[in-house]
């Protein structure tokens, strides 16, 4: 974590379609200005989790940080809301710095699709039957068969989400891991999943997929009918998050470890 370096003073409101945070935007706009995207310094984000993933992806080539703040429902990578005292919250603000997965989805017709993914890549099934999955670490087979109902790779970031509802573990933003999880294994039952170098090359190849239709979905991208799924971090991609200080993502995932 680190404080960005230049005085903020030209900010970028973006608000979800809930009529609270058009509100709050107006207000907020009207308040501090609004320099518009390309010229700001800082772009504020008024929503909840899934208007924050959706404002990162808007922003994944270039763009500059983005201060959340709660105007939707869950909230975990936003910041408490309050229009008093912003400039100064976000120039006290603690940075972020996430990787998304880079996505490589080839589907039963060959065609083949990318995605990036800041949560997490899922591969879920289609239809009543359980999906059938084969799961290769850099090259190797590490599983020869997992029935599920599906599996993820959550980033750090997004280990608190998807991957924590099932079952996953929650990793420190500084680890340099990924969390491989199955979604309601049948067999092997025992099988709770593994932690990954941030380094791994990972790949699902989808057995019997005529009978066992898979889809696969990076964050809210999704690809039907899939046959393989290629992914790895892209460390060339880099996304900064501001938090107030002592609120701070890593402190936040440290905390959900020990919620009730």
């Amino acid at each position: 974590m680190t404080k960005p370096a230049a005085i903020v003073t030209r900010l970028a409101f973006v608000a979800s379609d809930r009529p609270e945070a058009e509100e709050a935007r107006e207000r907020l706009a009207a308040r501090y200005g609004d320099v518009g995207q390309a010229q700001a310094q800082v772009i504020v984000a008024l929503g909840g989790d899934g208007f924050m993933l959706e404002t990162l992806h808007r922003h994944i080539q270039a763009g500059p940080p983005i201060y959340g703040m709660n105007r939707g429902s869950v909230g975990f990578l936003m910041n408490d809301y309050s229009e008093d005292g912003l400039l100064e919250r976000i120039n006290a603000a603690e940075r972020a710095i996430i990787h998304p997965l880079r996505m490589r989805a080839q589907t039963e017709s060959g065609e083949v699709h990318e995605a990036l993914a800041i949560n997490e890549v899922s591969l879920l099934r289609q239809t009543r039957q359980t999906a059938k999955l084969r799961i290769s670490i850099d090259g190797k087979v590490r599983l020869g068969e997992l029935f599920c109902d599906g599996a993820l790779v959550a980033t750090p970031a997004g280990s608190t989400a998807y991957n924590l509802s099932a079952h996953g573990p929650i990793i420190p933003l500084d680890a340099r891991v990924l969390a491989l999880t199955p979604i309601s294994a049948f067999r092997p039952r025992r099988w709770r999943g593994a932690l990954l170098p941030h380094t791994a090359k990972v790949t699902f190849e989808i057995l019997e997929a005529d009978k066992r239709p898979v889809s696969a979905v990076a964050d809210n991208f999704e690809v039907r009918r899939v046959i393989r799924v290629d992914l790895a971090e892209d460390r060339e991609i880099s996304l900064a998050m501001l938090f107030d200080a002592g609120r701070s993502l890593e402190e936040r995932v440290l905390a959900e470890q020990f919620s009730a």
